[in-house]
């Protein structure tokens, strides 16, 4: 895959025409978000785009979001200092807001539905089919479940938060879920050849959760995408339609860059970020991968590579094989401060009988070079999980750096 296919307005500039007020609202899950998203994605363009924020976001966090973000309104009420978003733009997603001022993704109702049609597609998903969303619709995976139900003309099956019993019990079609999800699920030995779709992203799935799933009848299909490409773009590590794939680009730095019709329109009043995110038509992530024989294998994240010794290490992907470890439920992989290597390889599992830093070492070296294996293991009751489902690293570091 060698060039873009769709271009995008210039990072930065606003769509012409006028613009449209953003609305931030605080809904819980349920029919009233839904029809809030219905109208922001009508073709007329005549409502507010929405902002979607959790109904439970503390104080400072709220008032961060308004700051940053700057909504006309909040649940209706006026706010001072808001500005419109540019006329294409239908929904304003949050993010990063665990790690200093939130962004703004902004979406436009075009590109939400190139990404919901080219989902249904490609899962073979029929009209009428519901789906079953029991993620936060204030994340990129959680909306585009009702962006889907749109699409197929159903009303999804809307959860307020997490229930393996509520969601076998849903008599939905199709569900998105996060790996920590499905393993709850596994654990009350679900029937999960109820649902004709498992879509599972957030998060790498270890190879043994989807073996235990596809045992039991489950149809899973992995994502990878992010906020920024309306959510999940590549399916079992092919791209949807129409998006296209490239590695490092010129500068051959090994990040997965996206182009295609379902990209953002840029950051919310941040041309800065949007034009640093931008290469060309193609959206620049912070994700590192290869290309093998046109399947997307994702090696981590850019921005969480451990030197040790001069020795670059891709923390996901000793995760990845750290998790296989038959006595390991679970693991995450991060670098700590070491004043002779710089930093050293720490696994950090789940484990009712953990083994040896030397045996984890001798598994770990038998599928990676030598230097990629973990140093120190340290053992916890659960990998802190972000709201999205993925590992907590930042809360991860803190502990050991908290640990004598």
């Amino acid at each position: 895959m060698t060039g873009p296919v769709h271009e995008e307005p210039p990072a930065g500039r606003p769509a012409a025409g006028p613009g449209r007020e953003l609305h931030a609202v605080t809904l819980p899950p349920g029919p009233a978000l839904f029809q809030a998203v219905a109208a922001a994605l009508d073709a007329g363009f005549t409502g507010p785009a929405i902002l979607p924020l959790p109904p439970d976001l503390p104080g400072p966090a709220l008032r961060a979001a308004l700051e940053a973000l700057r909504p006309a309104r909040l649940d209706g009420v006026r706010q001072a200092g808001g500005e419109p978003v540019p006329a294409e733009v239908a929904v304003v997603i949050a993010t990063s807001g665990t790690t200093g001022a939130p962004k703004g993704v902004q979406l436009s109702a075009a590109a939400l539905r190139a990404s919901a049609s080219a989902s249904l597609e490609r899962l073979g998903a029929r009209p009428g089919e519901r789906w079953l969303c029991c993620l936060p619709p204030s994340h990129v995976s959680g909306l585009q479940v009702l962006v889907r139900s749109l699409l197929s003309g159903t009303e999804p099956v809307v959860h307020d938060g997490f229930s393996p019993e509520a969601v076998l019990a849903s008599g939905a079609d199709h569900v998105s879920l996060v790996p920590t999800q499905l393993h709850r699920l596994l654990d009350v030995s679900a029937d999960l050849s109820a649902f004709r779709t498992i879509l599972l992203g957030g998060a790498a799935a270890p190879a043994g959760l989807l073996d235990r799933a596809r045992t039991v009848g489950a149809r899973v299909v992995t994502t990878y995408g992010m906020s920024e490409t309306c959510g999940g773009c590549v399916y079992d590590g092919r791209p949807l339609d129409n998006v296209d794939l490239q590695i490092g680009g010129g500068s051959r730095d090994g990040r997965i860059r996206i182009a295609g019709p379902v990209l953002f329109s840029g950051y919310r009043l941040r041309p800065d970020l949007t034009a640093a995110a931008r290469d060309g038509g193609w959206f620049v992530t912070s994700d590192l991968g290869t290309l093998e024989g046109g399947r997307l294998r994702v090696l981590g994240r850019a921005d969480d590579v451990i030197n040790t010794g001069g020795e670059k290490v891709v923390a996901a992907a000793v995760a990845a094989v750290v998790a296989e470890h038959p006595a390991i439920a679970d693991a995450a992989v991060v670098g700590r401060p070491d004043p002779e290597w710089g930093e050293r390889v720490v696994a950090v599992v789940v484990s009712s009988a953990p083994p040896s830093p030397a045996e984890l070492r001798a598994f770990v070296k038998e599928r990676l070079p030598a230097y990629a294996a973990p140093a120190e293991v340290v053992v916890v009751p659960g990998i802190p999980l972000l709201p999205n489902g993925k590992p907590d690293l930042a809360a991860l570091r803190r502990g050991l750096r908290r640990e004598p």
